[in-house]
């Protein structure tokens, strides 16, 4: 085969691939921004589904969850534990990846329209501050175990329980890489 002078020297094809990433730092928002953001979407008529979690090893019951909550219709926000409660509730050693880095991870999935971070041990206030339609929770829970339950009818939401079941854990995952 001949070479052509349009195309490189024949010999050893090297291919070099160039990857773009775009950082989803729009959908990654404070608090009070998302308070902005989520009254435009109300404005607009749309429904408002909250779904929490830590997020620390994303898993396919993770995507499988949150793709459940989003199916439940309108805008989907993600809250997501700080370093600081993920730490307490789930022990010394976690979250193995920091909040940023979970966060900005959980806005390159397309079902999800936002993601806060939040400090405390659960999304009480959260949900009183942007008051959802709808509180998506996994399968790990009962309409009547959901800790936010409360709050969330106080503000006239519901609680859906969604999500395949509780088969994939990051605890059980970790537990089983240590073996």
């Amino acid at each position: 085969m001949l070479c052509s002078m349009s195309r490189p020297p024949c010999g050893p094809i090297e291919r070099r691939f160039s990857i773009t990433l775009t950082v989803p730092s729009k959908k990654i928002v404070n608090r009070q921004a998302l308070q902005q953001r989520v009254a435009e979407w109300r404005h607009r008529g749309e429904t408002i589904v909250l779904a929490n979690g830590c997020f620390d090893l994303l898993h396919v019951g993770h995507i499988r969850y949150l793709h459940a909550a989003k199916a439940l219709g309108g805008r989907l926000v993600v809250a997501i534990n700080s370093d600081f409660s993920a730490r307490q509730l789930k022990g010394d050693g976690r979250p193995l990846m920091p909040e940023q880095e979970r966060a900005e991870i959980i806005a390159a999935l397309a079902d999800v329209d936002a993601v806060v971070i939040f400090s405390e041990p659960d999304v009480r206030a959260l949900v009183r501050e942007i008051r959802p339609d709808v509180q998506a929770k996994g399968t790990d829970y009962t309409a009547e175990s959901v800790p936010e339950r409360d709050a969330v009818r106080e503000c006239g939401g519901r609680v859906e329980i969604v999500g395949d079941p509780k088969d994939h854990s990051s605890s059980e995952m970790l537990r089983a890489m240590k073996k």
